[in-house]
């Protein structure tokens, strides 16, 4: 288990220690070293230094080492789903899903390293030759949170390594445990020294703040919240940084009356209660037909009954820890509140006693404009609102400041489809629970981000266009 920081190609010790925790019982699994001001200079430093040469290498050369990282990761699932489940608290289940699709991002852009066009075009007035083509954007920071520790981390490092950048990375202080051991494997898979390096600053906002006044950082990758990204952005504005930001979530799930309601709850359940809840994907505001409404909530409230709480490396949990009593106790406010505010219980709403950031799946029935719907509620609940019309289900699913993702179900196509393109979200799932795939461009609209991640989109998040004209 590595446990120190990584900078130019070194494993060191820090100038102090950060305890990591595991939610389940509250027991420290390690201490992790925290970084000084002058180490997080000095990661920067060293991947100013080799940055040039690493612009130079061949995509050929960077995409096997992306490949052989793909194949460590793979060989090791088990024990990164091991330790994701220690430091993060979610279920066995979740982890292992999140340790095969975090490896795709490696495989993905192995893939995509080679395959950059550019263009090269006689220009319409016929005086010259259009070239264009792509560079590495140079020194990129990469932030990452905590509740996919392998997968944030991989959407990042794989495209970024891809594109011929090097990196600073800064994981969540919840979950830096899995962010090392990548980073070990991609220092085992062959990654030169420089290119990779991890600092964790005792006093994030401070330390993050001088990264980004220093002219020899060009690009950010920041995944987290929308009020961190704003800080950000705001950041970034002094020395024109340019910033991929896949912020905040409150996904509308859209069940209209025509919709197979043993298929809906299946999805729901994948939308839902994938990581327990804790995504910025989750399904947080559950409209559903009036006329269906009695018998979806029904067959909804067996499959969430269904679960079984606990420790999540244990055999048969379904529903593991939240990553922090802090964050288990901002599930029971928010619940409390809609309660306390009328909301009909179906399920849960009862904060366990006992060790362990622990709270039950929930289903609450909630007026259309009850305050819970306003917030990304990160675990296990569902608030379900009952509808009238299309249109209203709509508009219902339209207000808010997020728009990351959208789920509908329907029978019809056409209207699956039609609904579907009137969501102001950057992805729709249409008849799906879950379509997050590193081989698609992932990111939102509105304030829920900007640029894309994954796909063919992805490495140009750390390309940058450059335009050359060629007299003829």
């Amino acid at each position: 288990m590595r446990t120190q920081l990584y900078i130019d190609g070194q494993w060191l010790d820090g100038t102090g220690t950060l305890e990591v925790i595991d939610p389940s019982d509250g027991s420290v699994i390690a201490n992790v070293a925290t970084s000084s001001d002058e180490q997080n200079l000095a990661a920067l430093e060293a991947a100013d230094r080799v940055a040039a040469d690493w612009a130079k290498t061949a995509p050929r050369y960077r995409a096997e080492i992306l490949r052989k990282a793909f194949e460590i990761m793979t060989s090791e699932a088990d024990y990164i789903a091991e330790l994701i489940s220690k430091e993060n608290g979610k279920a066995l289940p979740d982890a292992k899903g999140e340790v095969a699709y975090a490896a795709e991002f490696f495989r993905w852009f192995s893939e995509e390293t080679v395959r950059t066009p550019g263009d090269f075009r006689l220009s319409p007035s016929g005086d010259k030759r259009i070239l264009v083509t792509h560079q590495p954007i140079g020194v990129s920071l990469l932030i990452t949170p905590w509740n996919f520790p392998a997968g944030m981390a991989t959407r990042k490092i794989g495209p970024a390594v891809a594109a011929g950048c090097t990196m600073i990375l800064k994981p969540a202080g919840e979950t830096p445990l899995t962010a090392l051991h990548i980073v070990d494997i991609m220092e085992r898979a062959g990654l030169p020294k420089g290119v990779l390096n991890v600092i964790l600053p005792a006093q994030t906002g401070p330390a993050i703040s001088k990264l980004m006044h220093d002219s020899r950082l060009k690009n950010l990758s920041f995944t987290g919240s929308t009020a961190v990204g704003k800080i950000l952005l705001r950041e970034a504005a002094d020395q024109v940084i340019r910033c991929s930001l896949e912020l905040g979530g409150n996904a509308p799930f859209v069940v209209l009356d025509d919709a197979n309601i043993e298929e809906a709850v299946k999805g729901l359940m994948l939308a839902k209660m994938r990581n327990g809840g804790a995504a910025c994907t989750a399904a947080n505001r559950i409209y559903v037909a009036r006329s269906i409404g009695d018998k979806f909530i029904a067959e909804f409230a067996k499959a969430m009954a269904a679960l079984t709480m606990g420790t999540g490396r244990e055999s048969g949990i379904t529903l593991g820890a939240s990553v922090s009593m802090k964050e288990r106790n901002k599930i029971a406010e928010l619940v409390d509140g809609a309660t306390s505010r009328g909301a009909k219980v179906h399920l849960g709403a009862k904060t366990p006693d006992g060790a362990g950031a622990f709270y039950p799946a929930t289903i609450i029935e909630v007026k259309k404009d009850d305050e819970i719907l306003a917030n990304e509620v990160f675990g296990p609940v569902a608030p379900v609102v009952l509808f009238d019309t299309d249109e209203e289900a709509l508009a219902l699913a339209n207000d808010t400041e997020y728009g990351l993702i959208s789920y509908v179900y329907s029978e019809d196509l056409k209207r699956g489809i039609r609904f579907a393109e009137a969501m102001e979200s950057g992805m729709v799932a249409i008849n799906r629970g879950m379509i997050s795939d590193p081989a698609a461009p992932f990111g939102g609209v509105k304030q829920s981000g900007l640029g894309r991640e994954g796909g063919f989109d992805g490495i140009h998040e750390f390309l940058q266009t450059k335009y050359i004209g060629v007299e003829i």
